[in-house]
């Protein structure tokens, strides 16, 4: 089957929205993360519903969705107690004030009861927001100006932290020592000298700067797991690393748990993996599948935003509609079986294609944990950014993803991306879901023979 001349039949509608839409909005969607240039080719399909965790496009397909809004809509879509604590509190309040009120300090309180090392919160917009503030913090209260991050870790947008993240090896220098490498055009390449960037799970290569530079050093920042090159486990011990190098040189670990916050346990990444940093960004899971974003840490570190040292605002941070989400999220997010269930469903479903490609002779390694995971496509080991993009089959992967989602079963058709298992998908969608990889990984591995 040719997808591109299947695929304008079997999504005519979405065809025509797109074409209207690019118009009028730039790349026709409102994220460049949604467009051709993205991987969605001829164009995305338009969505005309959600429910659980399903979508509805407007030609009338229904997929079994592990996109889930790329990581935010972990109890599914429109879950009825998050959406009806969010219409309940605006019908009760409002939707914003520019003065605190008392749902705010709920979802604040829940928040801290549920990551360990947040002993303080404050609530924002977006994950790029939260970890701008973050790194800013840092340096407000270290009086240092050096950031440490890592190839193939993605931190948001903004100019500070737009570095590195699928860079091209050749223009980073030596895996040893990268150089920066602005993400994007329009970023002052004088913010260079603010970054140190390393390969990631090199404990040696890290150890070395610390010892040459840890006293110029402000924080260093990371994914736990790396959830923003499909997904890439640290390795035992290098995350414990992380944490003492930077408590005996001064400098603050941040942790971002965007992706990783409530994920696969309530506490999230530093909760798994038993190692608690300084400062904490959260957004996707926070809110239920409302836009909402945070960053917390030590009452020591935030007590800079307690007393005014450190400005810290924003006119919608805290709206009702992000604490009413967040308040009900994590309540039902308060249930240790659940979230062992639902890893256990996603291991069942990332076993069952690893065996089909297995089958297939297919090359596969699986690498996540239950309820976010990515099937690569290769023999190779992935432990960083320069083995993704060495071994990476992106090709098969996006052969893949097309003759899935004609199957309908929805994912991102980046390699670099990940499957989601939301807190409400079932046995059926995972059956499902592994039958119709039963007849797209044959094929697809026909066509690579």
């Amino acid at each position: 089957m040719d997808f591109q001349t299947e695929y304008p039949r079997y999504a005519a509608r979405s065809g025509e929205l797109f074409r209207e839409a690019s118009e009028i909005i730039p790349g026709g969607a409102g994220s460049s993360a949604r467009t051709v240039r993205f991987g969605w080719k001829p164009y995305p399909p338009f969505i005309a519903s959600g429910s659980g965790s399903h979508l509805t496009d407007v030609d009338g397909h229904d997929y079994i969705d592990y996109l889930l809004g790329l990581g935010p809509d972990i109890l599914g879509h429109r879950h009825p107690v998050v959406t009806r604590a969010v219409a309940d509190a605006i019908a009760r309040y409002g939707t914003s004030f520019g003065l605190p009120y008392e749902l705010e300090i709920e979802a604040a309180r829940k928040v801290v009861e549920a990551v360990p090392s947040i002993e303080m919160v404050r609530f924002t917009n977006s994950g790029s927001e939260a970890v701008g503030a973050a790194v800013r913090l840092a340096r407000a209260f270290t009086g240092r100006r050096i950031l440490v991050r890592f190839e193939g870790h993605y931190h948001g947008w903004q100019d500070v932290v737009y570095w590195s993240n699928h860079v091209d090896p050749a223009a980073a220098g030596p895996a040893e020592r990268p150089r920066p490498v602005a993400a994007g055009p329009g970023v002052p390449l004088e913010l260079a000298d603010t970054l140190e960037v390393l390969t990631w799970n090199d404990p040696e290569s890290f150890r070395r700067l610390m010892d040459e530079r840890g006293d110029e050093i402000a924080a260093v920042i990371t994914e736990p797991a790396v959830f923003n090159t499909g997904c890439i486990l640290p390795e035992p011990g290098y995350l414990e690393l992380l944490r003492s190098e930077t408590k005996k040189h001064g400098a603050l670990l941040i942790f971002d748990e965007v992706i990783t916050g409530f994920r696969f346990c309530r506490g999230g990444g530093q909760e798994w993996f038993g190692v608690m940093p300084d400062l904490t960004t959260l957004a996707k899971g926070l809110g239920g599948g409302f836009p909402v974003a945070a960053i917390g840490g030590s009452r020591e570190v935030m007590g800079m935003i307690a007393e005014g040292r450190y400005s810290h605002s924003g006119t919608y941070n805290a709206n009702v509609v992000q604490c009413a989400a967040v308040a009900a999220t994590m309540d039902l997010l308060d249930d240790p079986d659940w979230y062992a269930r639902q890893r256990a469903l996603g291991d069942r479903l990332a076993a069952g294609l690893r065996d089909l490609c297995a089958s297939a002779g297919v090359p596969a390694r699986v690498e996540g944990l239950g309820t976010v995971f990515q099937l690569w496509f290769t023999d190779h080991a992935i432990r960083d950014w320069r083995d993704a993009e060495k071994y990476a089959d992106e090709a098969l992967f996006t052969r893949w993803y097309q003759e899935m989602l004609l199957r309908g079963v929805l994912f991102h058709p980046s390699q670099y991306e990940n499957l989601f298992v939301s807190m409400v998908h079932t046995d059926a969608d995972v059956d499902r879901t592994l039958e119709a990889a039963a007849e797209a990984i044959p094929l697809i591995a026909a066509e690579r023979r």
